[in-house]
């Protein structure tokens, strides 16, 4: 798990791309895998939308290099936020196909419960993870995304409205697959809280909500644009009830099975 003082600024330094107009960017590769070794870094990133970006922003961004981007919004999304690209941009984008819910988990929780304090959004966010495994364009854009990191083309980014619900099961699932033990794939998962400017990020996730959900008391707006451990739990709760484990899940509905794992691991782990 992700702790206090100097492994947290660690953390920051290491992983984080400090933008200013991009929020939650950052390196998910050099975890420990189970069979050896550690994944690579600067081939797997994970961010919030890009259409804040400034010119800087692009510019920092472009050194990276993607290849690959999945993009995990919905066209909806996609056309009200539109995402800025640096100039010479050649990498490809992955679009997700739109789901019967129509916006992010956290903006879904927003219009969903009727009584909008922290607790009735907190349970609205947990129901949410325990359908978003089984959302149909989310596996669908896992199934791609795995398949096309597999092949080891250069840098890959992964992003959603703000880059942690959606980005979140999907990235989890993938370090699962590579053999990333759970305690870190939590700590990734939970990094969202504490890493690069947390105050900007949430006022630009609460201008989206309050745009399309509504006034919201402040107290909501950072439950909704926080994590907390129990809603990827729940997430890995509810496959674990209908597939036995995780493992049957990556093999059944994502086609992971041994041989493209291991393609997924000679792609991404360094001795």
């Amino acid at each position: 798990m992700a702790t206090i003082g100097n492994r947290k600024v660690q953390i920051m330094v290491e992983r984080v791309l400090l933008l200013k107009g991009v929020h939650n960017f950052r390196d998910f590769g050099g975890y420990a895998v189970g069979s050896g070794g550690r994944l690579r870094r600067g081939v797997l990133w994970r961010s919030g939308q890009h259409d804040g970006a400034t010119d800087s922003d692009l510019d920092i961004i472009a050194r990276i290099g993607l290849a690959n981007v999945f993009d995990l919004r919905t066209s909806k999304e996609r056309q009200i936020y539109p995402c800025r690209r640096p100039q010479g941009f050649a990498g490809e984008v992955f679009f997700s196909e739109d789901p019967v819910q129509a916006h992010a988990p956290h903006i879904a929780a927003a219009q969903t419960v009727r009584q909008h304090t922290p607790k009735s959004v907190r349970e609205s966010l947990m129901r949410n993870y325990a359908r978003m495994p089984f959302r149909p364009e989310l596996q669908a854009m896992m199934r791609v995304c795995t398949v096309r990191i597999a092949e080891g083309n250069g840098p890959n980014l992964i992003n959603c409205m703000a880059g942690k619900d959606r980005t979140g099961v999907v990235v989890a699932m993938l370090l699962l697959a590579t053999g990333v033990h759970r305690d870190d794939v939590m700590e990734d998962y939970l990094l969202t809280n504490i890493v690069g400017d947390v105050e900007a990020r949430i006022a630009a996730g609460a201008a989206a909500v309050r745009a399309i959900a509504g006034p919201q008391e402040d107290a909501v707006l950072r439950v909704l644009m926080a994590v907390e451990p129990e809603y990827l739990e729940t997430a890995f709760a509810a496959v674990e009830d209908q597939h036995g484990t995780i493992e049957g899940y990556l093999g059944r509905v994502l086609g992971l099975d041994s041989a493209m794992r291991k393609k997924l691991r000679a792609a991404l782990v360094e001795e």
